[in-house]
């Protein structure tokens, strides 16, 4: 009788047992963050630093070579148009604006002596006392001390300019930007002594990679605001774009050139430029998180609300920002995309929307 009881314990723990493992299992649903897909025109902006630099820079040289004597400026001084900036030694140029005017008198001389004797020997002629071979020879003495004569004025006229170039001035009113020449340095003609940039206009310099490019040339609306003023926007205008890349950095220059900028700007300083523009269709942006690759080809997760399940739905990319994406095909109005965990997802999995949301 106790072995029969024993045996209906064994049966019974077995029966059990292998109920336990025939159990259906309830799978719970994967909380899913969402956005709500919103098609329509899209106002894209971008942001670039740069510095702001003159509109013009004129690198100022002496016209003439010379030992480099005084000079009168220094980085950021500004300096009116005809400032004088730097002298060379003059003594040389001097001597040779002396030996001109020297040059000069002698054939002022001659060419009175030749002018004299052409007169005399006129009358001569006239009397018929010399031959026409002669008087010839008079006149042509005659044009000859005259020519001599102008070379002379043209000769001492060119020496008392080099005199003149022993001096630099500044051309336009500006700030000297840089100074490459110092006292006691021996200079040659052309050679930059110092720069000059020009003031009324300014600009700013930005680098702008190759796959947004395309971006700056179709900007509509373009601020500057500066580090140290953040709260005084200036109005930017697209002057020039480098037609090639950067050795180095492989990005394009642009220069935004400031059309209201005033003293607060000054150049050096850093500033933030902000494109914007209007993409124009049906665009959706949704954030790289919700982006999924399958076989090379861009997608994202959509949730039935029906059934609350997921679906993958291919995708045509527009371009990349920095955290978001533009989707110009492959959404409709409505449709909630998966913003987070995308690559633990199958499709018809089961989800539960925790936070959704409208962007656009």
């Amino acid at each position: 009788m106790m072995k029969t009881g024993v045996t209906a314990v064994a049966i019974c723990a077995v029966v059990l047992a292998g109920c336990g493992r025939d159990a259906p299992r309830i799978e719970e649903a994967r909380p899913v963050q969402v956005q709500k897909v919103v098609r329509g025109d899209y106002e894209a902006r971008a942001n670039y630093s740069g510095e702001v630099r003159p509109r013009f820079e004129t690198a100022l040289g002496f016209r003439v070579g010379g030992k480099l004597v005084e000079r009168y400026v220094d980085v950021g001084t500004e300096v009116k148009a005809g400032a004088l900036l730097a002298r060379l030694d003059a003594q040389d140029l001097q001597l040779n604006t002396l030996g001109a005017k020297s040059q000069l008198a002698a054939a002022q001389s001659d060419f009175e002596q030749a002018r004299a004797d052409l007169a005399r020997y006129k009358e001569l002629y006239e009397k018929k006392f010399i031959s026409q071979a002669e008087y010839d020879r008079r006149v042509n003495i005659d044009s000859v001390a005259q020519a001599r004569l102008e070379q002379a004025k043209a000769q001492l006229g060119v020496v008392e300019n080099q005199a003149v170039y022993s001096q630099l001035r500044a051309d336009r009113a500006g700030v000297i930007t840089s100074v490459e020449a110092e006292a006691g340095q021996v200079v040659a003609a052309g050679q930059t002594v110092m720069k000059l940039a020009r003031l009324e206009e300014k600009e700013v310099v930005i680098s702008v990679p190759e796959n947004r490019l395309a971006e700056v040339q179709v900007t509509q609306q373009i601020a500057v605001t500066l580090w140290a003023y953040p709260n005084r926007p200036y109005q930017g205008k697209v002057r020039e774009i480098s037609p090639s890349a950067d050795a180095m950095t492989r990005t394009y220059t642009v220069k935004i050139a400031v059309l209201d900028s005033d003293a607060n700007m000054r150049l050096g300083m850093t500033a933030t430029v902000l494109l914007q523009w209007r993409l124009s269709g049906e665009v959706t942006l949704v954030p790289l998180s919700a982006l999924y690759q399958k076989e090379r080809e861009a997608a994202v997760w959509v949730v039935d609300p029906a059934s609350s399940s997921v679906r993958l739905a291919p995708v045509v990319v527009g371009e990349y920002r920095e955290s978001t994406v533009t989707v110009t095909s492959g959404l409709k109005d409505g449709d909630l995309v998966i913003t987070a965990g995308v690559h633990k997802l199958i499709p018809g999995q089961k989800v539960r929307i925790q936070q959704s949301g409208a962007r656009k």
